[in-house]
């Protein structure tokens, strides 16, 4: 057998820890410790897609996971989405509320434009929102024409800002999918913290072009569309599964510090009748339990922040 070439594992960005300099490595056990307000350990992130999936879909480059699947017009699935907007998401408001659990909102900003009257309620509410790009058609991907993204960002956050009248800090990209450049971007635009990137269960500072981002830890693992839809696993599962995470992370967090329990939840998925009851099971645990401390996205940035 041929040996491989001296030179195979040379290349420039070979160094210790990571190929790249966006993030410094660190093992999560090594970091220092976190403690919430109060000397709470779990800092408890509900987050809530507000979402807008396109009839005429264009799948560039991809078709976008919960997208239509059928030839067009799929009405069949367009309309399930348009139910989580219509319906399901006055049941999680009613959920969260009867709990006492203090959301933050990921809204596509087609959807902002399309359904005033909901913005409007999310507004009155006073919760945080943070921007889920342009529509759920609108992807960011490797390749994309840097002109081209960095017109579809601003267009996007500028279109949120305007509408909701807040000051837009946080991003999560349409399938969490990124082009190389869509950092550099996103900082250039006034974001401060983006929930792209699943690689850890804690904040870790992000380099750009532009300044420092905020990688922020929204599970996909706990996701109820991935868990649901993807892994085909029933509703009660998806409550099993964040109840496991929850004892878990709770656990660590006596020897280690501070955790983040992030629920990235959707309306058209767990706002369905027969599956809402789950939801409120696992808001009911996590309200009962006096080491949860249920705030925004942002504060919970924040409170890391301040002990970096």
């Amino acid at each position: 057998m041929a040996s491989l070439d001296s030179d195979y594992l040379k290349y420039p960005e070979r160094s210790y820890g990571m190929d790249h300099d966006r993030y410094e490595w660190s093992m999560l056990q090594n970091r220092k410790k976190v403690t919430w307000p109060n000397g709470k350990k779990i800092a408890l992130w509900i987050n809530v897609g507000v979402q807008f999936f396109p009839l005429n879909q264009k799948g560039i480059p991809f078709k976008v996971p919960g997208g239509m699947t059928k030839p067009y017009p799929d009405l069949r699935h367009y309309s399930l989405r348009d139910y989580g907007n219509r319906i399901g998401i006055y049941r999680f408001f009613k959920a969260l509320d009867n709990y006492n659990i203090t959301p933050t909102f990921a809204m596509n900003t087609k959807l902002a434009e399309r359904y005033p009257y909901l913005l409007g309620t999310i507004r009155e509410r006073n919760n945080e929102l943070l921007c889920h790009g342009y529509d759920m058609d609108k992807l960011h991907y490797g390749g994309q024409d840097n002109a081209e993204e960095t017109e579809l960002i601003k267009r996007s956050l500028d279109g949120l800002r305007k509408l909701s009248g807040q000051d837009i800090k946080g991003w999560i990209s349409p399938a969490k999918n990124e082009s190389e450049n869509t950092p550099d971007i996103l900082a250039a635009n006034g974001i401060e913290y983006f929930c792209d990137w699943v690689n850890d269960d804690m904040p870790y500072n992000f380099k750009t072009k532009n300044g420092t981002l905020t990688a922020m830890p929204l599970s996909t693992e706990l996701e109820d569309r991935f868990i649901i839809l993807n892994n085909l696993h029933s509703a009660e599962d998806w409550a099993n599964q964040v109840e496991d995470a929850f004892e878990f992370f709770l656990k660590e967090s006596k020897t280690s510090g501070g955790r983040i329990l992030s629920l990235n939840t959707h309306p058209w998925v767990l706002g369905q009748p027969h599956r809402i009851q789950y939801l409120e099971r696992v808001l009911e645990k996590l309200s009962d339990n006096p080491e949860v401390w249920s705030t925004s996205a942002s504060k919970i940035l924040s409170a890391w922040k301040n002990q970096q």
